[in-house]
This record gives structure tokens, C-alpha cells and sequence, in this order.
């Protein structure tokens, strides 16, 4: 996008902004709701998931008098008895936001958003540790617009919730927020912490897949269409080799292997399954399941490229491998990643050949402890308590 193009996009974008903007104080002439809290996930795409999902169950287990609104694109997405989802158009969203008392979101409030001075933005973000460079630390890859609309929701929230030292010390350039950040670990990860070993059978069950059996999870990650290259994930097959995958797995740890493909949430939005053209026997499109922390309980091992979900697979000592194919050309796209990959306990194959040695190499005394030194190195809180913390803080406020 040309200098001249962009600034008059941007400026295309305020004039819209003002006019949604004006619109959030007309609707001022309908009172804040008390007992009412607003849930939104990756801008309306994402249904029933990632923190905002289990801090919407915390406040269910309370069995008080809350009147629970989810945001959502897809209406065919379900929720649990206690939450009432509503259509994520622009005039559900502007009355919904402005008689809430507290919103609760994973991801960027809309351009001109407007808060009244008594409510409670929550921004629980959709990672804590991750490689993906965001907000200031992308450099002169961050685009102005996207600058913008950082700042301007990191000025709406309260308070952004983390799940460590190194999250609280690196968000304020992350995130453009210079509030409060309170350190209540990831609610996305108490499941794996509080449900695994009974989840680990139920979505075997729920899948058809053998009790006996082991579980690989592939999850790449979200390019968001920052790729100038041809390779997207959404719009090319993974290179990854399945059936070398699985055979290599039953090799070193024995067992035999399904395979859990799994897409973004916002990619999901667009496709029903990930694109393959070669696949494997034993393999299982879960895209569509809404949670995917929920199905990672039932995975022996985890396969991603870039994915913050690898940090948290981590925390019950899931055996991580990073299969980054495309890392040079992900770098020249996206910037410089927040971690030096090489020195992190996930070996980083660039090869299938490579995946495959590392795999065969694996020694899971030397993983777990270089596992607990990382964690404890950067004050990582993940002790399946985080969702009461958060609700903690909502109550204050109701």
C-alpha cells in the first residue's frame, strides 16, 4: 500500500470511526445493566472459546444473577445453558456494549468503540508467550492502521490480564497499553491443568477414537493474510508428511497414532476443514470444535509453526515439535519473532526429514526439565486458577 493510498484509507477509517463513535453515545439513552456482562472471541468469529470461554464458565459455576450476552458471527454456534448468544451486527453490538457492565474480550474492540466512564473492559488477549511479533516489536511491519486500532482499545480497557513476568514486563509495547496488568495466569489453560486426565478420555469418545490410541495435534498458525508470498496456510496444503508423522511417532513412542488437524478460529470462520489434497488414515479435522485448548487435552504430542499455543502445551509437559517450513520467508513477512526459537526446549525441523530426527532424538527427562526452567525463568502462573482470579476482579465491579 502506497503512502498516499494508506493515509487516505486511514483517514477513510476516522471518518468512520466518528460516525460509529457518535452512534455509542446515542445509545447512552438506554442504562448500564448491573448484573449484565458482554463476551466477545476473535471479533465475533470465534464461538464458545479461548479465555473469555472459561471465564464465562466461573461465572456460571457462581450461580448468580448474571445476564451473560456472547457476540457472535455464526449463530449456528452453541452455548451452554446461562449464556445468550446474539448476533454480532453492528447496532447488537453497539446497544449490547454500551448497557454491559463489563465486557470480556480475546481480541480488538472495533474502531470508535465508546465506553461509558462505569464499565469494565477486561482484554484477556489471545496469547500469553508467544513468537509472533505484535504491536510495536513488528517495527516498520506494523501498519499505521493497525497502530490505531491497538491504541485506541488498549485506552478502552481496564485491565489486561497475564500470565507472566515476561507478558506483564513486554505487553505495554505488545499491546500500546499502559494500564493496569494483572498477573491471573490464562484462563484458556486451566482446563489442561483442572480437566486433562478426564478429558483425555472424553474426547477420544466424543471422536471415535480408540481409548488406547495416541494423539498428535497439528495446529498452524494464523497468517492473517500478512503473507505477500503464495504460501498460506488457508489457501496451500501443509507440507508436513502425516504419514511419515505418525509412523515416526509409533517408532519412538509406540502406540498407535491418529492425527487432529486444527485450524485458527478465524480461518475455521472461512473454511469447514483445512485444505488437503494427500491425506492419511487416522486423521481427524477438529476446526470446528469451538475450544481448541479443550481438545489439546486429549493430544500426546503437539505440532505447530508458530502457534502461542505451544507455551501452552507446556504447561502438563506435552512434548512440543516445531515444524517451521516456511521460517525465513515468515520472518522477512511478519518481523523479527519474540523468542530466539533455537534456544526454547521445542527442537525446530524445517524438513520433514528433519521433524523426524528430532522426534527419534526426543528425551523427555531432559525436555521437562528444560520445560520447568523456562517457566519458572519468566514467572509463568498457570496453576488452574485463573478464571476464578478474573471473575474475582468482575464481582468487584458487580
Amino acid at each position: 500500500m502506497g503512502t498516499k493510498t494508506e493515509e487516505a484509507y486511514i483517514k477513510k477509517r476516522k471518518r468512520k470511526a466518528l460516525r460509529v463513535n457518535m452512534l455509542y453515545h446515542l445509545m447512552r439513552i438506554f442504562p448500564v445493566k448491573k448484573n449484565k456482562v458482554v463476551f466477545t472471541a476473535f471479533e465475533g468469529d470465534g464461538g464458545y472459546c479461548c479465555n473469555p470461554r472459561y471465564i464465562a464458565e466461573e461465572l456460571l459455576k457462581r450461580k448468580k444473577n448474571y445476564e451473560i450476552v456472547w457476540l457472535v458471527n455464526n449463530m449456528n454456534r452453541q452455548f451452554p445453558e446461562g449464556i445468550r448468544k446474539v448476533k454480532n451486527t453492528f447496532l447488537n453490538r453497539v446497544y449490547h456494549l454500551t448497557t454491559a457492565k463489563v465486557w470480556v474480550d480475546n481480541s480488538r474492540k472495533a474502531y470508535g468503540t465508546a465506553k461509558r466512564k462505569k464499565q469494565l473492559y477486561i482484554q484477556t488477549w489471545h496469547a500469553a508467550l508467544e513468537f509472533k511479533p505484535v504491536g510495536k516489536f513488528r517495527g516498520e511491519l506494523f501498519p499505521k492502521i493497525a497502530y490505531l486500532v491497538s491504541e485506541y482499545d488498549s485506552k478502552l480497557a481496564n485491565y489486561v490480564t497475564s500470565n507472566s513476568e515476561w507478558c506483564t514486563k513486554l505487553y505495554p509495547e505488545m499491546l500500546l497499553y499502559d494500564g493496569e496488568i494483572i498477573k491471573t495466569g490464562s484462563p484458556r489453560c486451566d482446563v489442561l491443568i483442572n480437566r486433562h486426565e478426564e478429558l483425555y478420555r472424553e474426547i477420544r469418545e466424543r471422536y471415535g477414537v480408540p481409548q488406547d490410541s495416541k494423539i498428535v495435534m497439528f495446529a498452524p498458525t494464523f497468517r492473517g493474510g500478512s503473507q505477500k508470498g503464495k504460501r498460506q496456510v488457508f489457501a496451500e496444503e501443509p507440507t508436513l508428511d502425516f504419514e511419515l508423522l505418525t509412523k515416526t511417532l509409533q517408532e519412538r513412542f509406540g502406540g498407535e497414532w491418529y492425527v487432529f488437524l486444527r485450524l485458527h478460529p478465524q480461518l475455521a470462520a472461512q473454511l469447514e476443514s483445512m485444505p488437503l489434497v494427500h491425506k492419511s488414515k487416522h486423521m481427524i479435522d477438529v476446526s470446528q470444535a469451538d475450544d481448541m485448548n479443550e481438545v489439546m487435552t486429549a493430544a500426546d504430542v503437539f505440532v505447530t509453526d508458530y502457534s502461542s499455543s505451544a507455551f501452552d502445551a507446556i504447561n502438563i509437559h506435552m512434548p512440543v515439535f516445531l515444524y517451521a517450513d516456511d521460517l525465513q520467508d515468515y520472518l522477512g513477512e511478519r518481523g523479527k519473532l519474540m523468542w530466539d526459537m533455537f534456544s526454547l526446549p521445542f527442537s525446530v525441523a524445517q524438513t520433514n526429514e528433519q521433524l523426524r530426527r528430532d522426534i527419534l532424538q526426543f528425551d523427555m527427562e531432559q525436555y521437562r526439565k528444560a520445560v520447568d526452567e523456562l517457566l519458572e525463568e519468566h514467572g509463568v502462573l498457570e496453576d488452574g486458577k485463573a478464571s476464578e482470579r478474573v471473575v474475582d476482579v468482575i464481582e468487584s465491579v458487580l
